[in-house]
């Protein structure tokens, strides 16, 4: 699944790829159902290229 992908669900996958045009990249990502979810989190992608949210360990990778 995408970031870019339209209301889905949050934290229902354990990976998501996310692309340069993304960035800022927060969890839970934006097109993500709050309601039902944590704080949102902003991941620092820019350097890591790899990060995972201390909140519920879904895992975020630049894939530019």
């Amino acid at each position: 699944m995408t970031a870019t992908a339209t209301n889905f669900q949050a934290n229902t996958e354990n990976r998501y790829e996310v692309r340069r045009a993304d960035l800022p990249v927060s969890c839970p990502l934006p097109s993500m159902a709050l309601w039902n979810s944590h704080p949102r989190v902003y991941l620092p992608l820019e350097q890591e290229r790899e990060c995972a949210c201390p909140y519920c360990g879904a895992h975020y990778v630049l894939i530019d």
